[in-house]
Protein backbone atom coordinates (compact mmCIF):
# COMPACT_ATOMS: atom_id res chain seq x y z
CA UNK A 1 0.00 0.00 0.00
CA UNK A 2 2.68 2.28 0.88
CA UNK A 3 4.41 1.55 -2.27
CA UNK A 4 1.64 2.33 -4.48
CA UNK A 5 1.29 5.72 -2.44
CA UNK A 6 5.19 6.11 -3.44
CA UNK A 7 5.32 5.56 -7.03
CA UNK A 8 1.68 7.40 -7.57
CA UNK A 9 3.15 10.92 -5.93
CA UNK A 10 5.32 11.22 -8.24
CA UNK A 11 3.31 11.10 -11.58
CA UNK A 12 0.43 13.14 -10.07
CA UNK A 13 3.12 15.98 -9.60
CA UNK A 14 4.60 15.39 -13.08
CA UNK A 15 1.35 15.73 -14.55
CA UNK A 16 0.30 18.83 -12.55
CA UNK A 17 3.82 20.31 -13.93
CA UNK A 18 2.87 19.27 -17.39
CA UNK A 19 -0.56 21.00 -17.48
CA UNK A 20 0.87 24.20 -15.92
CA UNK A 21 2.97 23.90 -18.52
CA UNK A 22 0.55 23.73 -21.40
CA UNK A 23 -1.68 27.14 -20.53
CA UNK A 24 1.84 29.10 -19.86
CA UNK A 25 1.98 30.53 -22.81
CA UNK A 26 -1.17 31.94 -22.54
CA UNK A 27 -0.72 32.96 -19.37
CA UNK A 28 2.17 34.86 -20.47
CA UNK A 29 0.88 36.26 -22.88
CA UNK A 30 -2.18 37.76 -21.61
CA UNK A 31 0.24 38.84 -18.55
CA UNK A 32 2.54 40.67 -20.89
CA UNK A 33 -0.03 42.48 -23.43
CA UNK A 34 -3.37 42.51 -20.85
CA UNK A 35 -2.56 42.53 -17.47
CA UNK A 36 0.66 44.71 -17.59
CA UNK A 37 -0.55 47.47 -19.93
CA UNK A 38 -3.73 47.83 -18.19
CA UNK A 39 -2.19 48.48 -14.77
CA UNK A 40 0.22 50.85 -16.72
CA UNK A 41 -2.64 52.51 -18.44
CA UNK A 42 -4.49 53.11 -15.06
CA UNK A 43 -1.31 54.34 -13.16
CA UNK A 44 -0.29 56.82 -15.91
CA UNK A 45 -3.69 58.35 -15.94
CA UNK A 46 -3.28 59.64 -11.90
CA UNK A 47 0.55 60.57 -12.99
CA UNK A 48 1.89 64.05 -14.71
CA UNK A 49 4.87 63.44 -16.94
CA UNK A 50 7.00 64.36 -14.30
CA UNK A 51 5.52 61.19 -12.44
CA UNK A 52 3.68 63.11 -9.71
CA UNK A 53 0.83 61.86 -8.28
CA UNK A 54 -2.48 64.12 -9.85
CA UNK A 55 -6.30 64.15 -10.83
CA UNK A 56 -6.08 66.88 -13.18
CA UNK A 57 -6.35 63.86 -16.14
CA UNK A 58 -9.17 62.67 -14.72
CA UNK A 59 -10.61 65.64 -14.26
CA UNK A 60 -9.80 66.99 -17.67
CA UNK A 61 -12.13 63.69 -19.09
CA UNK A 62 -15.15 66.49 -17.98
CA UNK A 63 -14.35 68.86 -20.73
CA UNK A 64 -16.50 69.40 -23.19
CA UNK A 65 -14.50 68.30 -26.05
CA UNK A 66 -13.83 64.97 -24.16
CA UNK A 67 -17.44 64.45 -23.25
CA UNK A 68 -18.89 64.65 -26.53
CA UNK A 69 -16.33 62.49 -27.75
CA UNK A 70 -17.52 59.87 -25.54
CA UNK A 71 -20.95 60.89 -26.11
CA UNK A 72 -19.90 60.00 -29.79
CA UNK A 73 -18.58 56.75 -29.11
CA UNK A 74 -21.27 55.89 -26.78
CA UNK A 75 -23.88 56.54 -29.64
CA UNK A 76 -22.26 54.86 -32.50
CA UNK A 77 -21.95 51.82 -30.41
CA UNK A 78 -25.78 51.82 -29.09
CA UNK A 79 -26.64 52.36 -32.67
CA UNK A 80 -24.37 49.57 -34.47
CA UNK A 81 -25.24 47.18 -31.62
CA UNK A 82 -28.83 47.55 -31.26
CA UNK A 83 -28.57 47.07 -35.23
CA UNK A 84 -26.36 44.06 -35.34
CA UNK A 85 -28.47 42.18 -32.79
CA UNK A 86 -31.77 43.10 -34.07
CA UNK A 87 -30.56 41.89 -37.70
CA UNK A 88 -28.71 39.12 -36.51
CA UNK A 89 -31.41 37.84 -34.63
CA UNK A 90 -33.36 37.44 -37.51
CA UNK A 91 -30.61 35.66 -39.49
CA UNK A 92 -30.06 32.80 -36.35
CA UNK A 93 -33.62 32.35 -36.46
CA UNK A 94 -33.70 31.65 -40.25
CA UNK A 95 -30.80 29.12 -40.39
CA UNK A 96 -31.81 27.51 -36.86
CA UNK A 97 -35.46 27.70 -36.99
CA UNK A 98 -36.60 28.54 -40.45
CA UNK A 99 -36.38 25.38 -41.73
CA UNK A 100 -33.33 26.64 -44.42
CA UNK A 101 -31.17 24.08 -46.05
CA UNK A 102 -28.31 22.66 -44.32
CA UNK A 103 -25.93 24.29 -47.44
CA UNK A 104 -27.56 27.90 -46.46
CA UNK A 105 -26.81 27.18 -42.69
CA UNK A 106 -23.04 26.28 -42.78
CA UNK A 107 -22.48 28.35 -45.79
CA UNK A 108 -23.87 31.56 -43.39
CA UNK A 109 -22.27 30.47 -40.31
CA UNK A 110 -18.81 29.72 -42.14
CA UNK A 111 -19.20 33.55 -43.44
CA UNK A 112 -20.42 34.60 -40.09
CA UNK A 113 -16.97 33.48 -38.86
CA UNK A 114 -14.74 35.49 -41.28
CA UNK A 115 -16.66 38.68 -41.92
CA UNK A 116 -17.10 39.19 -38.04
CA UNK A 117 -12.95 39.61 -37.66
CA UNK A 118 -12.63 41.46 -41.11
CA UNK A 119 -12.07 45.18 -39.62
CA UNK A 120 -9.90 47.77 -40.02
CA UNK A 121 -8.13 49.49 -43.20
CA UNK A 122 -9.66 46.58 -45.17
CA UNK A 123 -13.02 47.25 -44.02
CA UNK A 124 -13.19 50.59 -44.89
CA UNK A 125 -11.66 50.86 -48.23
CA UNK A 126 -14.12 48.37 -48.90
CA UNK A 127 -16.76 50.60 -47.45
CA UNK A 128 -15.77 53.33 -49.44
CA UNK A 129 -15.21 51.54 -52.83
CA UNK A 130 -18.77 50.22 -52.55
CA UNK A 131 -20.39 53.32 -50.99
CA UNK A 132 -18.14 55.99 -51.16
CA UNK A 133 -19.04 59.11 -53.81
CA UNK A 134 -17.22 57.29 -56.25
CA UNK A 135 -18.31 53.99 -55.19
CA UNK A 136 -19.83 50.80 -56.77
CA UNK A 137 -22.93 51.10 -55.85
CA UNK A 138 -22.98 54.98 -56.16
CA UNK A 139 -22.25 54.94 -59.64
CA UNK A 140 -24.31 52.51 -60.32
CA UNK A 141 -27.27 54.17 -58.81
CA UNK A 142 -27.03 57.26 -60.41
CA UNK A 143 -26.17 55.92 -63.93
CA UNK A 144 -28.72 53.49 -64.17
CA UNK A 145 -31.42 54.92 -62.36
CA UNK A 146 -30.92 58.51 -61.90
CA UNK A 147 -30.79 58.52 -58.18
CA UNK A 148 -28.19 60.60 -56.59
CA UNK A 149 -27.30 58.65 -52.95
CA UNK A 150 -25.45 61.39 -51.14
CA UNK A 151 -28.05 64.48 -52.33
CA UNK A 152 -29.98 62.26 -50.13
CA UNK A 153 -27.79 63.78 -47.00
CA UNK A 154 -26.20 60.66 -46.75
CA UNK A 155 -22.50 60.72 -46.17
CA UNK A 156 -20.14 57.27 -45.69
CA UNK A 157 -17.77 59.63 -44.02
CA UNK A 158 -20.00 60.71 -40.42
CA UNK A 159 -22.22 58.95 -37.64
CA UNK A 160 -24.55 57.05 -39.65
CA UNK A 161 -21.97 56.18 -42.35
CA UNK A 162 -19.58 54.69 -39.58
CA UNK A 163 -22.25 52.83 -37.79
CA UNK A 164 -23.47 50.86 -40.81
CA UNK A 165 -19.66 50.08 -41.09
CA UNK A 166 -19.56 48.75 -37.85
CA UNK A 167 -22.65 46.40 -38.43
CA UNK A 168 -20.90 44.85 -40.97
CA UNK A 169 -19.09 42.77 -38.28
CA UNK A 170 -21.50 43.35 -35.66
CA UNK A 171 -24.11 41.56 -37.56
CA UNK A 172 -22.06 38.23 -37.92
CA UNK A 173 -20.75 38.03 -34.53
CA UNK A 174 -24.30 38.32 -33.52
CA UNK A 175 -25.17 35.89 -35.42
CA UNK A 176 -22.40 33.10 -34.39
CA UNK A 177 -22.82 34.27 -30.54
CA UNK A 178 -26.98 33.75 -30.86
CA UNK A 179 -26.85 30.55 -32.97
CA UNK A 180 -26.37 28.14 -30.09
CA UNK A 181 -28.96 29.90 -27.81
CA UNK A 182 -30.93 29.15 -29.88
CA UNK A 183 -29.88 25.84 -31.04
CA UNK A 184 -30.56 25.17 -27.38
CA UNK A 185 -34.05 25.72 -27.50
CA UNK A 186 -35.88 22.10 -26.53
CA UNK A 187 -38.25 20.93 -28.62
CA UNK A 188 -40.19 19.31 -25.61
CA UNK A 189 -41.26 23.25 -24.33
CA UNK A 190 -42.97 24.18 -27.51
CA UNK A 191 -44.77 20.60 -27.69
CA UNK A 192 -45.95 21.32 -24.29
CA UNK A 193 -47.01 24.83 -24.88
CA UNK A 194 -49.01 23.54 -27.93
CA UNK A 195 -50.77 21.01 -25.79
CA UNK A 196 -51.46 23.42 -23.00
CA UNK A 197 -53.37 25.68 -25.74
CA UNK A 198 -50.52 28.45 -26.31
CA UNK A 199 -50.25 29.57 -30.16
CA UNK A 200 -46.87 30.46 -31.72
CA UNK A 201 -46.87 34.38 -30.92
CA UNK A 202 -47.69 33.14 -26.89
CA UNK A 203 -45.05 30.15 -27.21
CA UNK A 204 -42.10 32.97 -28.08
CA UNK A 205 -43.51 35.52 -25.91
CA UNK A 206 -43.88 33.60 -22.44
CA UNK A 207 -41.38 30.73 -23.36
CA UNK A 208 -38.66 31.49 -25.54
CA UNK A 209 -37.99 35.23 -25.34
CA UNK A 210 -37.93 35.05 -21.91
CA UNK A 211 -34.97 32.15 -22.16
CA UNK A 212 -33.59 33.97 -24.89
CA UNK A 213 -34.04 37.51 -23.23
CA UNK A 214 -30.53 37.15 -21.13
CA UNK A 215 -28.65 35.66 -24.31
CA UNK A 216 -30.09 38.41 -26.26
CA UNK A 217 -29.41 41.10 -24.07
CA UNK A 218 -25.85 39.79 -23.12
CA UNK A 219 -24.98 39.75 -26.68
CA UNK A 220 -26.20 43.54 -27.30
CA UNK A 221 -23.67 44.62 -24.25
CA UNK A 222 -21.09 42.86 -26.18
CA UNK A 223 -21.52 44.22 -29.37
CA UNK A 224 -21.47 47.51 -27.66
CA UNK A 225 -18.17 46.83 -25.95
CA UNK A 226 -16.61 45.57 -29.46
CA UNK A 227 -17.65 48.99 -31.28
CA UNK A 228 -16.67 50.66 -28.61
CA UNK A 229 -13.34 50.12 -28.53
CA UNK A 230 -12.66 49.38 -32.40
CA UNK A 231 -10.36 52.05 -33.84
CA UNK A 232 -8.02 51.00 -36.75
CA UNK A 233 -12.08 51.24 -39.00
CA UNK A 234 -13.23 54.61 -37.87
CA UNK A 235 -9.85 56.08 -38.36
CA UNK A 236 -9.14 55.25 -42.14
CA UNK A 237 -12.73 55.69 -42.75
CA UNK A 238 -13.26 59.23 -41.80
CA UNK A 239 -9.43 60.42 -40.65
CA UNK A 240 -10.12 62.96 -37.65
CA UNK A 241 -13.25 64.33 -38.88
CA UNK A 242 -15.62 62.49 -36.53
CA UNK A 243 -14.36 62.71 -33.23
CA UNK A 244 -14.53 59.57 -30.96
CA UNK A 245 -12.80 58.30 -28.27
CA UNK A 246 -10.29 55.50 -29.80
CA UNK A 247 -9.04 58.55 -32.59
CA UNK A 248 -9.20 61.20 -29.69
CA UNK A 249 -6.55 58.83 -27.40
CA UNK A 250 -4.55 58.04 -30.33
CA UNK A 251 -3.81 61.35 -30.98
CA UNK A 252 -2.87 61.96 -28.08
CA UNK A 253 -0.39 59.37 -27.49
CA UNK A 254 0.67 60.40 -31.28
CA UNK A 255 2.05 63.25 -30.31
CA UNK A 256 -0.97 65.42 -31.57
CA UNK A 257 -2.79 68.29 -30.40
CA UNK A 258 -1.19 69.03 -26.95
CA UNK A 259 0.61 66.04 -26.55
CA UNK A 260 -0.33 64.77 -23.22
CA UNK A 261 0.15 61.09 -22.87
CA UNK A 262 -1.19 60.86 -19.29
CA UNK A 263 -4.44 62.55 -20.31
CA UNK A 264 -4.32 59.51 -22.97
CA UNK A 265 -3.95 57.23 -20.21
CA UNK A 266 -6.91 58.65 -18.65
CA UNK A 267 -8.98 58.57 -21.70
CA UNK A 268 -7.99 54.68 -21.81
CA UNK A 269 -8.98 54.05 -18.38
CA UNK A 270 -12.46 55.90 -18.90
CA UNK A 271 -12.83 53.00 -21.90
CA UNK A 272 -11.84 50.24 -19.93
CA UNK A 273 -14.51 51.09 -17.13
CA UNK A 274 -17.33 51.35 -19.82
CA UNK A 275 -16.34 48.14 -21.63
CA UNK A 276 -15.91 46.67 -17.93
CA UNK A 277 -19.18 47.20 -16.69
CA UNK A 278 -20.70 45.95 -20.36
CA UNK A 279 -18.42 42.63 -20.28
CA UNK A 280 -19.28 42.20 -16.51
CA UNK A 281 -22.89 42.90 -17.56
CA UNK A 282 -22.55 39.99 -20.67
CA UNK A 283 -21.07 37.34 -18.34
CA UNK A 284 -23.72 37.80 -15.86
CA UNK A 285 -26.18 37.61 -18.24
CA UNK A 286 -23.94 34.46 -20.08
CA UNK A 287 -24.29 32.68 -16.77
CA UNK A 288 -28.18 32.84 -16.00
CA UNK A 289 -28.85 32.07 -19.98
CA UNK A 290 -26.36 28.75 -19.57
CA UNK A 291 -28.53 27.54 -16.62
CA UNK A 292 -31.39 26.76 -19.57
CA UNK A 293 -29.37 25.23 -21.97
CA UNK A 294 -27.84 22.46 -19.13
Amino acid sequence: MTTTATTTAPLISKRAIIDWLGIAPFMIFALMFLVVPTLYLVTGAFLTPAGEFTLKNIADLFTPSILSAYWISIRVSVASSLGGALIGFFLAWAIVLGGVPNWVRSGLLTFSGVASNFAGVPLAFAFLATLGRTGLVTVFLRDWFGFNLYSTGFNLLSFFGLTITYMYFQIPLMVLILTPALDGLKREWREAAEILGASHWQYWRMVALPILWPSLLGTTLLLFANAFGAIATAYALTGSSLNIVPILLYAQIRGDVLHNPNLGYALALGMIVITGISNILYIWLRMRAERWQK
